[in-house]
């Protein structure tokens, strides 16, 4: 590699951002194969099937939303990279049309960066050539910037923000204006992987007009041009733009004659066989002046060779067996929802969040966090409110009243978007560390809930053991087979959240649910903690509340036990009678009558006739919940990120949206 002694004259740890991306994982690659403290800092919000094939190994990927300022504050605390390059972008491809994702990834995560950098750190932008748009014939970096684009807009707006940071907040940084790189883990349905592909087979992609031009920088110089401007960076050029640029026009006339000559293509191109784009242009190509100048850096390879060079890697690489599958079915990391039932949990929501956030980075998986305040009576609500305004992955549910944690979980079950869902509750009772043991057994398909078992409760012996009996008791009574010791924390996979929350009950007990809807599940043993703050909310009362909603929601058993007891007791009547008889006349004529077995007998069946009508009562109450349909919860509430739902309208749309 003709750029090694540079890599090893950085300085570590080294973060390269969005090196899922076609140019950041050729830097990260080259970096990776000459130093190991390089991460490849990925959201893993798209494709991020090149980093899959490159086998970069685990703890060489580091998790972070560049749009959350608390994620990427994490990480840099964590890691405390030294040099930075940020390839992270939204808006380059014409699939990419979210206007507002365009400018929250290219200005706000640049921002965020830009923040967390110190005076000392490097860092190095990815810019565009687009910046330039109309006035794009060899401009220089001191000329005026025309955008004709969205995304030529963020990347000018994050150009300018680079220098006034530069300026104002004294941070090393640069802005790379590239031209149109090509090589190796390019897209394949761009146009020189296209045009090269065909040209194996002796014949051309769809092409536009011959006259259109660009300005083709092999993506190996592209590297070095990183490389160079993170060794060159200092006091006297940070915050620059630099054109990374051949400085040589090619028209598309000129790129096919030189595959033609290159690959010795016989048949003749076939122009205007694919209409021009919208940003397709005569006179595209850049002025690479002043990036010599200051940063020493020049393209060294010419279009043949580079086209050559991109040839032998696609026949190196098994590109028809791996690259291609990869590139059109990617496998993406999995989207894991944590909700959290909140009911006077205000001082243990932010270690929640701390605690999840950290598990979910060292998980390496995109996250999602649902708090569901159920009308606590403290400051919770602003607890949560700050929090969602911080990192746009959390939402923030608050019900009209108490509805219990039951209610809670289903509120945000039914608007969750991960590919899984993990129900904790809110006092961190329900440890986030036992959260990879879940996914560990989720992921491998073989299981679609996994539950945690509690085989030991921080709590008072007599206590843990009334919990240990209930739980057996359950299990024997229960028609459905319901795992012993095990609560609401779980993850739950998402075909399996749908079917629950399309469940038409109104009062519902989620983990007999859970159990009821079958699927495969497998448990997880951990020791459940004591409250972090505060005292249980729990009583006497409520868990015997906790227990009757149990049993009478899944299982007949006290049903069937008062069938059992009248066949019993009136069998013993029928052979008491026949006693009284023979007692009267054969056995004990002078048997004396009394009031104290009628008095017994009457209480006895008088208080089995109680028990009997209360547990009729109970199955009956329970119909008359159901046939008056009430909601389950009422939402007043939902905020996502910064933006906040409040009206009817706007949170029944938002959970329609978030249904599909």
């Amino acid at each position: 590699m003709i750029y090694q002694e540079k890599i090893l004259q950085l300085r570590g740890p080294i973060f390269v951002f969005g090196a899922s991306g076609f140019i950041g994982a050729n830097l990260f690659k080259d970096i990776f194969s000459v130093r190991k403290d390089v991460y490849a800092v990925t959201h893993d919000a798209t494709k991020a099937w090149r980093l899959k094939l490159l086998n970069v190994p685990f703890e060489n990927i580091v998790h972070c939303d560049i749009l959350s300022n608390n994620s990427v504050e994490q990480v840099f605390k964590e890691y405390k990279p030294r040099t930075i390059f940020n390839l992270a972008a939204y808006g380059a491809y014409s699939k990419q049309k979210n206007t507002t994702l365009i400018y929250e990834t290219n200005v706000i995560g640049t921002v965020n960066l830009l923040e967390n950098c110190t005076e000392e750190t490097a860092y190095i932008h990815a810019g565009s050539s687009s910046e330039y748009g109309f006035n794009c014939a060899a401009p220089k970096e001191t000329d005026t910037v025309k955008p004709n684009s969205h995304y030529a807009v963020s990347k000018v707006s994050a150009a300018y923000m680079i220098e006034f940071y530069a300026k104002v907040h004294q941070r090393k940084a640069l802005n790379l204006r590239l031209y149109s790189i090509y090589g190796a883990w390019e897209e394949p349905d761009r146009l020189i992987p296209r045009l090269v592909e065909e040209a194996r087979k002796s014949s051309y992609p769809p092409l536009v007009s011959p006259d259109i031009s660009r300005d083709f920088v092999y993506v190996d110089d592209c590297v070095e041009a990183f490389l160079d401007a993170a060794l060159r960076v200092d006091k006297h050029i940070a915050g620059n733009s630099y054109n990374i640029a051949t400085g040589q026009k090619t028209t598309m006339r000129e790129l096919v004659d030189t595959a033609r000559q290159t690959f010795s293509i016989a048949p003749q191109p076939t122009w205007g066989s694919m209409p021009n784009r919208g940003w397709d242009l005569a006179d595209w190509y850049g002025d690479a002046t002043a990036a010599e100048r200051d940063l020493g850096w020049k393209a060294r390879t010419s279009l043949a060779d580079g086209l050559q060079q991109y040839r032998d890697w696609q026949l190196s690489s098994q590109y028809e067996a791996r690259v291609l599958p990869a590139f059109k079915n990617p496998t993406l990391n999995p989207v894991i929802t944590a909700i959290i039932a909140c009911y006077k949990d205000a001082q243990a929501i932010p270690f929640m969040y701390e605690r999840l956030v950290k598990t979910f980075n060292e998980m390496k998986v995109r996250y999602e966090i649902i708090f569901v305040n159920d009308a606590s009576p403290d400051n919770q609500e602003a607890v949560i409110n700050d929090i969602c305004q911080r990192d746009s992955n959390v939402i923030g549910i608050t019900h009209s009243r108490n509805f219990g944690s039951q209610s809670a979980f289903l509120s945000g079950m039914e608007i969750a978007s991960g590919d899984a869902v993990v129900l904790m509750d809110g006092d961190l009772q329900d440890p986030p560390e036992i959260i990879p043991k879940f996914y560990e057994k989720w992921h491998t398909g073989e299981y679609d809930v996994v539950y945690g078992v509690r085989v030991k409760r921080e709590m008072k012996p007599h206590i843990e053991f009334l919990y240990k009996l209930f739980y057996k008791i359950f299990q024997n009574l229960s028609y459905v087979p319901i795992p012993r010791d095990a609560g609401d924390f779980s993850m739950i996979d998402r075909k399996v959240v749908k079917e629950i929350v399309a469940l038409p009950e109104t009062e519902q007990f989620l983990r007999g649910l859970r159990a009821w809807v079958g699927f495969k599940q497998t448990g997880v043993d951990y020791v459940r903690p004591e409250r972090m703050f505060g005292v249980s909310t729990n009583n006497w009362r409520k868990n015997i509340w906790w227990a009757k909603k149990a049993i009478f929601s899944f299982s007949f058993a006290p049903l069937e036990l008062m069938s059992y007891a009248g066949f019993a007791l009136t069998g013993l009547s029928i052979l008491g009678i026949f006693y009284q008889i023979l007692a009267k006349y054969f056995i004990a004529p002078d048997t004396p009558q009394g009031f104290t077995t009628v008095i017994i007998l009457i209480t006895l069946f008088g208080g089995l006739t109680l028990l009997g009508i209360s547990f009729l009562g109970e199955y009956i109450s329970k119909i008359f919940e159901e046939t008056k349909k009430r909601p389950k919860f009422i939402r007043t509430k939902i905020q996502k990120g910064a933006k906040v739902f409040r009206t009817a309208d706007e949170i029944r749309t938002l959970v329609e949206q978030r249904k599909k």
